[in-house]
């Protein structure tokens, strides 16, 4: 397993982690103040500043991309709304071309409105990525899919372990993979087998780091600074990193009342010290 100690270069920072405090144009300057060469935008904050002030942005500080969020959301419970969701992932994998990420992370989406089959949601998630594909493969840009805790099944992402996603990629074949979010992952007990299987097949495409906190208050917006709650982290890299994968770290965490209510400065720092002591 690599010593991030002595590869600082490999940590990235998801721009959600400092959302609230900082725009996109102060996310690249800070990062360039703690010596953080890798970050991974999401869509909104691109929007903000526009398309290509953050690709100009990005290339003139010379960071990596370890990823763009996002896109997905594809069931609907209309033709109609399928055929929005696809449009929209086109755009957003254009988006993350021109910025030059590696590849578009997916969050599948949930039920429909109105629906409780989640086999068809789960179908139609599948047939987005199919009809996304094509797209995806001429621009050169991957695509991952994220699987999510399942208590986001029904309003986020009905795909919610690491073997459905695989699953989905078998089914898909080249230019799909997977992110491997411990938040979302550290509970599945066939976890280590499914991070194999996925470097088998070449699939590991991002790697998401943040803490799950003893009591968690909030669903989506509590999340831990790494260190902080009870996941091993250091050893679901290993496993990912015994599966081949050789890339960079991202730290990515929603925290309403605490990280993003700090200076966006002093999370970076910690983002870094953790990033060296816990993962």
């Amino acid at each position: 397993m690599r010593d991030l100690s002595a590869h600082p270069e490999l940590l990235s920072i998801n721009s959600a982690t400092v959302r609230e405090r900082w725009n996109l144009p102060q996310l690249i300057e800070g990062c360039a103040r703690h010596g953080i060469r890798a970050i991974s935008p999401w869509r909104d904050k691109v929007a903000e500043c526009g398309l290509a002030t953050a690709a100009k942005l990005i290339r003139t500080h010379g960071l990596q991309l370890s990823g763009y969020c996002r896109g997905g959301l594809f069931p609907a419970a209309d033709a109609a709304g399928r055929a929005r969701a696809i449009e929209e992932n086109r755009r957003a994998v254009d988006e993350a071309a021109t910025l030059g990420a590696p590849c578009l992370i997916l969050v599948a989406g949930g039920l429909p409105e109105g629906s409780k089959d989640i086999a068809d949601a789960r179908a139609q998630v599948h047939d987005g990525m199919a009809a996304l594909l094509e797209h995806a493969r001429k621009a050169n840009v991957m695509l991952a899919i994220e699987p999510l805790h399942p208590m986001y099944a029904a309003d986020r992402a009905c795909v919610n372990t690491l073997a459905q996603a695989n699953a989905l990629c078998r089914a898909l074949g080249p230019g799909i993979g997977v992110a491997v979010d411990v938040y979302h992952l550290w509970w599945d007990p066939e976890l280590e087998a499914s991070i194999a299987e996925a470097g088998r097949l070449g699939l590991i495409l991002a790697f998401h780091v943040c803490d799950w906190l003893v009591p968690t208050t909030d669903l989506l917006l509590d999340r831990g600074m790494m260190g902080d709650g009870v996941i091993d982290i250091r050893k679901i890299r290993g496993w990912v990193e015994a599966a081949g994968y050789g890339g960079l770290v991202e730290a990515e965490i929603f925290s309403a009342r605490n990280w993003w209510q700090r200076d966006p400065d002093e999370v970076l720092r910690i983002c870094r010290e953790r990033y060296i002591s816990v993962c």
